[in-house]
């Protein structure tokens, strides 16, 4: 399925000429669906890790998830040290509300996830979301890791 030649044939089989070689018209695509392909697998491999990276260990719980929406969401973080972080940038605490007023007047929708460190004290959580509803963020989602323990003692695991 290369590129070649054809030779020509002559019309009405007079004499003996030689017909001039012609290149062939057919392109071979199954190189470029095999680099295709092989681009598709690196794309779906990589697409999970270019999500917010902040290390934390969060709690569990047996909620389900969120529906997802067009706008990618804002996501605040509360590490296990007490650091507060906008997505994957550090912001002091005394600034808070500041840089919240600025991200809210900017964005359509006025949800945000809180992620917060299982080892964090109840009382920072509800700081950084008292600081979070004073800087326009009223749709406050907390993040959890699933597989939680139930209220009902039922096991969400299976087991």
């Amino acid at each position: 399925m290369g590129a070649g030649a054809i030779k020509k044939q002559n019309a009405g089989g007079r004499g003996r000429r030689r017909g001039r070689a012609q290149p062939m018209a057919e392109i071979n695509v199954t190189p470029f669906v095999d680099v295709m392909l092989v681009l598709l697998i690196i794309f779906m491999v990589a697409a999970p890790l270019l999500t917010v990276g902040v290390p934390v260990e969060l709690p569990k719980s047996a909620a389900g998830a969120l529906p997802s929406e067009q706008e990618e969401p804002l996501t605040v973080t509360v590490t296990a040290e007490g650091n507060v972080q906008i997505q994957t940038s550090p912001v002091d605490r005394a600034e808070l509300v500041t840089r919240l007023r600025g991200i809210a007047a900017e964005r359509a929708s006025d949800r945000v996830f809180l992620r917060a460190d299982g080892q964090v004290p109840y009382a920072a959580v509800m700081e950084v979301m008292g600081a979070l509803n004073a800087g326009g963020f009223s749709n406050i989602g907390l993040v959890t890791d699933i597989g939680g323990p139930a209220l009902d003692g039922s096991d969400p695991t299976g087991n």
